[in-house]
């Protein structure tokens, strides 16, 4: 028979167990993200809460991507064009982003008057209605004017949204993306520190690809007002 001590000792390797368990399968497989900032909107809303799937470009080993480089026990293979993808944000890796692949590695990507060119070809975008998408906006960007356009990147049909009173980025010249580096951008292009700021993401930077919203909602007591989007919840993101 155990004694009281023995049985503490047995409880408490058995929940360590658990949590190292959970948090390898955190770092192999899906590992859920909030997202804080309006970059990705309409996308992505401030408040989301995402899964992100880990293996989608390689296989990890457990813990190898948490301070250093991760180490692949497989071959790995690139993002797509289109990908929306969460990395280390090169400038301070500490901190993860959230943004959309649009150039891959020897692509050359372009800007003029808006509109994004990969090697001299433009990214196709029609102008859409954006009452609705207004209408769910987040408070801090209601003050803006916006046009909205249905886009497709690589295989993903997509929404972007665009300042009509003022922007950040018209044109931007042509620049070759690196072997092992991609050029990023947010849908929300006017209002996103994203490729066109500091530069590319390095292979070994991302974490994976978004999939899917499992739960939307903004705290109260947060910096932004208080909301529960129950309706988001399994939207896939494309």
């Amino acid at each position: 028979m155990m004694t009281r001590r023995q049985k503490i000792i047995k409880e408490a390797k058995s929940m360590a167990l658990i949590v190292v368990v959970v948090f390898a399968f955190r770092s192999v497989f899906f590992e859920p993200f909030r997202i804080p900032s309006g970059s990705m909107i309409p996308t992505l809303m401030i408040g989301d809460f995402i899964l992100v799937n880990k293996f989608a470009y390689g296989f990890k080993v457990p813990f190898s991507d948490m301070y250093w480089d991760p180490i692949y026990i497989t071959e790995t293979q690139n993002p797509k064009r289109g990908d929306v993808i969460v990395f280390k944000y090169p400038k301070s890796p500490d901190l993860n982003y959230i943004k959309r692949v649009v150039g891959l590695p020897g692509d050359r990507v372009e800007i003029i008057d808006k509109i994004v060119f990969i090697n001299g070809k433009p990214i196709e975008v029609n102008e859409i209605p954006g009452k609705k998408i207004m209408a769910d906006m987040d408070d801090k960007f209601k003050k803006d004017v916006y046009k909205f356009y249905k886009a497709q990147t690589g295989n993903h049909k997509h929404i972007i949204q665009l300042k009509q009173s003022q922007f950040t980025i018209a044109t931007w010249p042509e620049i070759t993306v690196p072997k092992d580096h991609f050029f990023v951008m947010g849908d929300n292009r006017d209002n996103s520190s994203d490729s066109r700021f500091w530069g590319f993401v390095p292979f070994r930077h991302i974490k994976g690809r978004a999939m899917f919203v499992w739960f939307s909602m903004i705290f109260p007591f947060s910096d932004n007002p208080f909301k529960f989007r129950p309706y988001r919840i399994g939207t896939g993101i494309h």
